[in-house]
């Protein structure tokens, strides 16, 4: 499994996903916002399976 989310993308998965969670939590949407698990793991493991099956892939390349 290699990396296929850039750093920003990363960060505005995590930065999704925890808002959805929190917006659960506190009651302000419904069982809907548990969906924040999802952008939340793959911005933690920096691996998106959709992005491997569009072949898309924001990580900046090594040289």
């Amino acid at each position: 499994m290699k990396s296929n989310s850039g750093g920003i993308d990363r960060i505005l998965r995590i930065v999704a996903g925890l808002a959805l969670l929190g917006l659960t939590l506190t009651g302000n949407i419904g069982v809907w916002g548990w969906i924040g698990v999802v952008p939340l793991a793959t911005g933690l493991l920096g691996w998106c399976p959709a992005y491997t099956l569009l072949g898309i892939n924001t990580c900046p390349m090594k040289r």
